[in-house]
């Protein structure tokens, strides 16, 4: 996962609210089996209407999205964070999000902002012609006029976006712990571990299977 500690430049500024996953990535995008290519998916009815936010090339490559409320309800699909990912988002900015929605887009990068619906207000006017940054050192987000809206962001989660580490990315920074853990292991439970062969598990207090 790539580190992020600042996202910055234009913004779509949406503000939809509930926008559901099935709105993110219709589900006949769910037969890939692949990441690769589900941006071209994202937002695909929204598309389909005539001059819509995500086509406007004012816009074009925006990193971050301002939503409404309640964004990524409905179905648990991570795909739809893939998809956003895809087209190039890195954050997302709203006064709500799903909860299974916000922890997909976590493992994949993608920095969700919650603000109330003042700031996402202005946010929005401000991105019609203006960049936006996120910036997850000082927890704020800020314009070129100055506005600054702090945010909130849970501890772990920030340090893992910062550090560019998934759930991956943190079982090998403990690589060392776990090495020296299963070399104590060894040596103090050498039962517990699986012989060579179809020998089955030796376990304390039982025969051999």
């Amino acid at each position: 996962m790539k580190a992020v500690s600042q996202v910055a430049g234009r913004a779509y500024p949406w503000g939809a609210k509930n926008v559901d996953t099935d709105v993110i990535i219709p589900a006949h995008w769910l037969k890939t089996i692949t990441r690769s290519g589900l941006g071209r998916g994202a937002f695909e009815t929204v598309r389909a209407e005539p001059g819509n936010i995500f086509d406007d090339p004012r816009h074009a490559g925006a990193p971050i999205l301002i939503a409404g409320d309640n964004f990524g309800c409905g179905s648990s699909r991570e795909h739809a964070a893939w998809a956003i990912a895809d087209m190039g988002i890195t954050a997302v900015i709203a006064p709500s999000f799903s909860d299974i929605f916000s922890g997909n887009a976590f493992k994949n990068g993608i920095v969700t902002v919650v603000l109330p619906q003042e700031a996402i207000d202005r946010l929005i006017e401000v991105a019609q012609d203006q960049p936006i940054t996120v910036d997850l050192e000082t927890m704020t987000v800020t314009t070129p006029f100055q506005d600054r809206f702090p945010f909130e962001m849970d501890a772990f989660r920030r340090q893992c976006l910062m550090e560019g580490l998934d759930e991956i990315g943190l079982t090998l920074a403990r690589d060392t712990a776990i090495s020296k853990f299963e070399a104590m292991l060894h040596g103090q439970r050498p039962w517990i571990e699986r012989r060579s062969g179809y020998e089955g598990l030796v376990v304390e207090g039982a025969g051999r299977t």
